[in-house]
């Protein structure tokens, strides 16, 4: 018996681009002997299934199916593919979960908090051979000082929204006086904003997933962005950054990182797959711990399918292992 999916795209963030491309490398590599897929768009006009013939069908969000010909579907299972708000800050996995119905991401609690970098930060605290950049965190209308933050933090810092993804909102602050600047950027995308020390490393971006009762980690990808820093412009226009996959890590460097991530995954609780980004510090190797992203992107150029293909095994093949461990 095939089961029936509902690929959950869109959202109500600038992320939503991102979300629909994602979408649709899922849909083209789900296993069609196995799952009928119906496309799900999220946005701020509503939620509905919209067939080849562009008749919105709006989902019933009481039990959350759809009617078609006067035939209700309802679903097996959510392979949710919302990068940002609402799918990977919690809200739709608590709104499944009420539901009754599997979802292929992590629960609500560890995705509203991982959408923290702060909460996350302090979480993931004391596994062995991670570090974390030190940091201050800053609430708009809060009480923070300029002042307090220069002296406590060195040069260069990243200020970044706490909650956003992509890159949106981030900058690389290199004088003090640029500082209030940066931060009044950060605030237009959020509420709170982290004000980070540069880790001067190599960065590289790694995949984990839960399936068949175990934790796999995916090959390595190592990132050197044209740019300043890896933001939104370099993470999406073709050739602004080279990606390695494998990254050049050396054995030792490959173990410890498979053990900091593997520890990571079980100490957030995460479901399904995820992603963490990390520093080797130039002069130590030592691991840095950037953050985690519970929905990543799987557009044809993310990460993930990369890192999959390096492992050997197609995206059909990887597809059909995820939603075999949410759909029991």
């Amino acid at each position: 018996m095939k089961k029936t999916i509902a690929l959950l795209t869109g959202g109500t963030t600038g992320e939503w681009v991102v979300s629909v491309k994602s979408a649709a490398t899922i849909a083209q590599n789900i296993d069609p002997n196995l799952y009928d897929v119906y496309k799900i768009m999220l946005n701020d006009k509503g939620w509905f299934y919209e067939p080849a013939d562009s008749v919105k069908i709006d989902v019933d969000k009481n039990d959350f199916s759809i009617t078609l010909e006067g035939r209700k579907i309802k679903f097996d299972g959510v392979f949710i593919a919302i990068h940002g708000s609402p799918g990977e800050d919690g809200k739709l996995q608590g709104y499944f979960d009420m539901l009754g119905i599997p979802y292929t991401t992590c629960d609500a609690l560890t995705s509203s908090i991982t959408m923290n970098k702060g909460y996350t930060k302090a979480i993931v605290e004391g596994i062995d051979h991670l570090y974390t950049a030190k940091s201050v965190q800053i609430f708009k209308g809060g009480n923070y000082s300029l002042d307090k933050i220069k002296q406590d933090l060195k040069l260069p810092y990243f200020v970044k929204p706490n909650s956003g993804g992509s890159s949106i909102g981030m900058s690389k602050v290199k004088h003090a006086d640029d500082l209030e600047g940066a931060i009044d950027k950060a605030f237009q995308e959020d509420d709170q904003i982290l004000i980070e020390e540069f880790v001067s490393g190599r960065e590289f971006s790694i995949g984990v997933f839960g399936a068949e009762g175990n934790i796999t980690v995916l090959p390595t990808t190592e990132v050197i962005p044209q740019n300043e820093f890896f933001d939104f412009e370099a993470k999406y226009t073709p050739g602004s950054t080279e990606e390695i996959t494998p990254g050049r890590m050396s054995d030792e460097e490959l173990v410890r990182v498979q053990q900091v991530v593997t520890a990571v995954y079980k100490k957030l609780n995460c479901r399904g797959v995820v992603r963490v980004d990390y520093f080797l510090e130039h002069e130590t190797g030592k691991f840095y711990f950037i953050e985690i992203n519970t929905i990543p992107g799987q557009t044809a150029t993310s990460f993930i399918p990369q890192q999959v293909a390096a492992m050997g095994i197609t995206l059909k093949e990887f597809y059909t292992r995820l939603l075999k461990e949410t759909l029991g």
